[in-house]
């Protein structure tokens, strides 16, 4: 039985499935990716050193977290993942076309920015009740967070019209400037703290400019690309266009769908205001850690799949769908399932390296890592539903993801609600664990009947030995860690060499154990490696 497939007719082909491209294309992605995180890293360590884990800091990252959600939500979410498709279909039929509906996209999404950015500015004290309730108990920290939310909710505005360019330079099957385009707003907000900060009372007031200045960068970098290719948006209404409507009939519900791990994190931010000072801060920045795997891998690999699924879906090639999601998910556990074993047994180095500086204390990288250890289970499942959320999106299907985040949200509040009480914060992160476990099982089941059989048995034994490679890599960490930690010091330059040794070590173990495993994805991995060193001594 095929399920639904019978509406999409497979079409045969003896072209082999383009595995290897997505891989070099997620390589690139990821590669400026990971210079992201590390800009995100740098930021989130030096306003960790200006604020620490105290009122400025909570309210920051509270003000900070409401437009970023909706970026996740419009930009990188919703927009991103509904525009890609439709535009890929009308590329394929009429070069022009494609221009006229990204000009119709983008005009009316201007419009509707402007609106949704006036109503945050004008309600943002609405906006942080709804975020942080408990934050009105203490009327300074309150009314720091609402000043601080009408300086941030700008960003939206810039970063929803960045996406939709990055929506239209990835159909187009250019990567870099898209990928390259988050550090910008690290690097805003590092100006800010560096030399706005100067200036200001408060230097959370600076934090928050810098925000918008990266905002400006993100789109500023995109413009050449758009001009070259002749794809440079321009005003021009007509909200009823077919195209449009599509997009708009897929992004509604893609809206709520494409963003579930936030939501998990808006959720529990609530949750957490009511709990002690520092609770928000030391879920924020175990977030951020957990972001830098999953932005590495997981988004870099859902970004350039998402394109390549929409080719097929518009070719009604289910065989090479199917095989290309296969093989994305395999290589994302390949990467995402040790990556999770290591973050759980080094949190607390992890943290202290990049945290544990100025007014950051012993006892907030404590927490912070607890958080870190309980976000991590859930890194393997938050991975697979980008995978598996990007192809019902390219197949233009929004409403199986939606079910699937509803029940995710609901798991996530319930678990995190029941587990507050006895482990406080760690609890709050188990509950975002719990959720993104069931979306991605709940996405899984409805995509098989959707499509029939996904190969799924076969996958298992690979991933079975990717898990026992996992496991003995990280006994190798926990037996060494203690040994290498002594061996080279406390202070925060010792620290982070015995991070590096020990990742090092567990690239190293993990790398034999999957070579003699024979885990194929390894010599796909060793190939992508290869390739690229190669180029560099042509």
């Amino acid at each position: 039985m095929e399920g639904e497939a019978d509406v999409l007719a497979q079409k045969a082909s003896s072209e082999p499935p383009e595995i290897e491209q997505v891989s070099a294309r997620a390589g690139m992605v990821g590669f400026f990716t990971f210079l992201s995180r590390l800009f995100g890293l740098a930021r989130d360590t030096l306003i960790a050193y200006l604020l620490g884990a105290y009122q400025a800091a909570d309210a920051f990252y509270v003000a900070f977290r409401i437009p970023n959600l909706l970026r996740r939500l419009l930009a990188e979410g919703s927009l991103t993942i509904s525009f890609v498709p439709v535009f890929t279909e009308y590329l394929k039929k009429d070069r022009n076309e494609a221009k006229r509906v990204a000009n119709y996209t983008f005009t009316l999404l201007s419009l509707l920015l402007l609106i949704i950015t006036l109503i945050g500015v004008i309600f943002a004290a609405a906006f942080v009740k709804l975020t942080a309730f408990g934050f009105t108990q203490n009327p300074e920290k309150f009314a720091l967070t609402v000043e601080l939310t009408r300086i941030t909710f700008p960003y939206i505005f810039l970063v929803s019209l960045g996406a939709l360019a990055m929506g239209i330079l990835n159909s187009l099957k250019h990567f870099s400037t898209p990928a390259a385009s988050p550090i910008f707003l690290n690097v805003g907000i590092i100006l800010g703290a560096l030399f706005l900060s100067r200036y200001t009372s408060e230097p959370s007031v600076a934090l928050a400019i810098g925000v918008i200045v990266g905002g400006v960068l993100q789109i500023l970098l995109q413009v050449p690309p758009l001009l070259k290719l002749g794809f440079f948006p321009k005003i021009s209404w007509n909200p009823r266009h077919p195209g449009v409507r599509k997009i708009l009939n897929l992004m509604l519900p893609s809206i709520y769908g494409s963003a579930v791990y936030q939501l998990n994190i808006l959720a529990i931010t609530f949750m957490a205001s009511f709990l002690a000072t520092g609770s928000v801060s030391w879920l924020w920045y175990a977030d951020r850690v957990m972001e830098f795997p999953l932005g590495v891998f997981a988004i870099s690999f859902a970004t350039v799949i998402l394109p390549q699924l929409s080719d097929h879906a518009a070719d009604n090639n289910i065989a090479h769908f199917k095989k290309t999601f296969q093989d994305g998910l395999k290589m994302i556990y390949f990467v995402n399932i040790p990556a999770t074993v290591g973050l759980v047994v080094l949190a607390n180095l992890i943290i202290s390296v990049l945290f544990q500086h100025g007014n950051f204390s012993p006892r907030s990288t404590e927490m912070t890592a607890q958080a870190l250890q309980c976000f991590a289970l859930g890194l393997p499942f938050v991975s697979g539903a980008r995978i598996s959320s990007s192809a019902f999106y390219a197949l233009q299907d929004a409403r199986r993801p939606v079910r699937a985040a509803n029940l995710a949200v609901l798991v996530n509040i319930l678990v995190g609600a029941s587990l507050i009480k006895f482990l406080g914060h760690r609890g709050l992160a188990l509950g975002v664990a719990s959720g993104s476990f069931f979306n991605f099982i709940l996405q899984i089941t409805d995509l098989r009947k959707k499509m029939g059989r996904l190969g799924l048995k076969k996958m298992l034994g690979g991933i079975l030995k990717i898990l026992l490679a996992s496991a003995g890599m990280g006994a190798a960490l926990y037996f060494a860690t203690p040994w290498v930690r002594d061996f080279f010091g406390h202070s925060a330059v010792q620290r982070l060499l015995a991070l590096m040794v020990l990742i090092l070590w567990g690239v190293l173990v993990y790398g034999v154990l999957a070579f003699l495993l024979r885990i194929a994805e390894l010599n796909s991995f060793l190939k992508l490696v290869n390739r690229k060193i190669l180029r560099k001594r042509q």
